[in-house]
Order: structure tokens, then C-alpha cells, then sequence
């Protein structure tokens, strides 16, 4: 609001019955949504123009009830929100609702629900809130380093012109397991808690390779199932390798088995129940949602949610 806004309004103050005057001086002492945002958001680390660090930026006002900076460099403004996913996203009063939603996995229409907003726009902030946090994930895995593969029914929900019979809820594919109807998700995991998962174009020796030499250490023992896309990454790059079968018995040899990753295959695709399939091309954004609630487990808050949308993440996610 503009100041000759505000002294209008504060002329017309002297009009208000005193049961109006008692509801206007109930609603300034309730907290302000804005406020309570702003208390969720990070500071300003950088500038988000030219990224100089946080000294070179002075505070130039406000915008939206956000502290305004300006770049002492390049002489730009910008607020916490500049360049992040959550940036020109209205209804800010309703964000903590959503975190909110997100944190209890509700579906698009609950969410929708939840925040007083269509089911569209509730649709369109699952994926801004989860633009960020699908790129959060270990960069290092070190010491015995679990690796598994489980399969997603591929899925073009939500699309027009389908080159086959459109399935319902779900559904089933055209065959069982790994056929081409499926996509395949690596999950690798070391046993400090470093934890990271890929979306697969193709579950062969080239494409595992690409993903696994710079994520596994050099002196890292890999622990896996008899697939042999595994074997050939460990002799390629000379890693050691743990085979563990899945057979009655053989399920832990010695300190070496996949439980953790398995664990978590199940835990995984349990939770993805809920929403009745999911459209392949926002798969990443899912398998991201899901590693920021196992990040922080039942400390998880609305606080750790925004700082993750805004590519801000409180915790240590990228391994050693």
C-alpha cells in the first residue's frame, strides 16, 4: 500500500463504530501472514545478479513485505525469493499451508483444500516447491556403497494424444517386471546415510557407469544383486564389489548386503500409492520429495521445507 493509500485510510478511522474499532485492533495484533513467512525464510546469502557474497549487499526497502537488497557491484535489487523456484508465486499467506501439505504427502486436491486455492494451483506449487529439492542429493558415496534398481510403470498422466489406450489409476503394463513399460530408478546409499536415486533412460553398462564413476569413491566396496551392469562397473573402474543374492540365506554376507536400499524401494513405492500413478516427466520431482522427508525424518518442519524449495537445504545432503 502506496502512503496516500494508508493516510486515507487512517481518515477514515474516526468513522468506525467501536465494535469495528475493536475487530480493526484484534486483526493488528494477530501475527500477519507475510510476517510469519518471512521468519521461515533464509537470509540473503549472495546476490542472486552476480552472486557477490552477502557483505556487498545494503538494504534498499521493501517489496511484499520482504527485505529489499541492493548489490553494492552490479547495482541490482532483489529479496530472498530472486531467482529461486518460489519467485512472482502469489498467495505468500497460503506457502505455509502448502509446506504444510507437503510434509503429510497429501494429494493435489487435499492440498488444494488445505490452502483455500484451485486444484490447478495447487498442481502448479507441487512442482515449484519441488523443482529444488529433486536436484538435493549426496554427490560422494564412500565405505560399503548399497546399490539397487526398482521400476515405475512409465506414465504420460495428464497428457493428450496417446499413442496407446489410456490406463486408469495406475493401471498395469503391457508386461511384468522390467519390460519396456517400465522405468527404471537406481538407489544408492553408503552406509553413513548418503543417499541418492536416478531416474534411468536405460538400465544398461553405459548408462549405470555415467551415473555411478563419479559418485563412487575409489577405495568405496560396492555391495549389489547378480546384475551384471554392476560387474562391469566395478571392473571398469576397478572398484570392489560385493555380490549379494537374493536367495533364501543369502540375503547378508558378512557386514555386506542391500537392506538399506530395499528398505527404502519399499518405503518408496508405498508412499507413491497414494497418488495413482505419476506422470513420468515429473518422476524426478517425486523421488526428490520423498529423499527431503527421509533427510529429516520426523524433524521435518514447514522451516526445513521452504529453505529445500528455495534451493536452501538445512541439512548436509551432498555427502563427503
Amino acid at each position: 500500500m502506496d502512503t496516500p493509500a494508508f493516510q486515507h485510510l487512517l481518515s477514515l478511522f474516526p468513522q468506525l463504530t467501536l465494535r469495528q474499532r475493536r475487530v480493526a485492533q484484534r486483526e493488528l495484533a494477530a501475527p500477519h501472514a507475510i510476517a510469519s513467512l518471512a521468519s521461515q525464510l533464509p537470509p540473503c546469502s549472495r546476490c542472486p545478479h552476480c552472486q557477490a557474497e552477502a557483505a556487498q549487499l545494503a538494504p534498499w526497502g521493501w517489496s511484499r513485505g520482504l527485505r529489499r537488497y541492493r548489490c553494492t557491484l552490479c547495482l541490482r535489487t532483489s529479496t530472498v525469493l530472486t531467482k529461486t523456484p518460489l519467485a512472482r508465486l502469489r498467495k505468500r499467506q497460503c506457502w505455509e499451508d502448502y509446506a504444510q501439505a507437503l510434509i503429510e504427502g497429501l494429494t493435489v486436491r487435499q492440498a488444494a483444500l488445505r490452502c483455500g486455492v484451485s486444484k490447478n494451483t495447487a498442481f502448479l506449487w507441487r512442482h515449484r516447491f519441488l523443482t529444488a529439492m529433486a536436484t538435493h542429493q549426496a554427490t560422494r558415496e564412500e565405505g560399503i556403497v548399497e546399490v539397487d534398481e526398482t521400476f515405475f510403470l512409465e506414465s504420460f498422466k495428464g497428457m493428450r494424444g496417446l499413442s496407446r489406450p489410456a490406463r486408469r489409476r495406475g493401471g498395469k503394463g503391457r508386461t511384468r517386471g522390467t519390460g519396456p513399460d517400465y522405468i527404471p530408478v537406481m538407489v544408492v546409499q553408503d552406509r553413513a546415510g548418503h543417499h541418492a536415486d536416478f531416474q534411468l533412460d536405460k538400465l544398461d553398462a553405459r548408462t549405470v557407469e555415467a551415473v555411478l564413476a563419479p559418485l563412487i569413491a575409489a577405495d568405496a566396496v560396492l555391495c549389489s544383486d547378480g546384475a551384471a551392469v554392476y560387474a562391469c562397473f566395478s571392473q571398469s573402474q576397478r572398484v570392489s564389489h560385493q555380490v549379494v543374492r537374493h536367495r533364501q540365506g543369502e540375503r547378508v554376507v558378512g557386514a555386506y548386503h542391500i537392506q538399506h536400499v530395499n528398505g527404502y524401494h519399499h518405503r518408496l513405492k508405498e508412499w507413491m500409492v497414494r497418488f495413482h500413478g505419476v506422470a513420468t516427466h515429473y518422476l524426478r520431482n517425486y523421488l526428490g520429495w520423498r529423499r527431503m522427508l527421509e533427510r529429516y525424518g520426523n524433524e521435518v518442519s514447514i522451516r526445513h521445507c521452504v529453505h529445500e524449495a528455495l534451493g536452501r537445504p538445512m541439512q548436509h545432503v551432498i555427502g563427503t
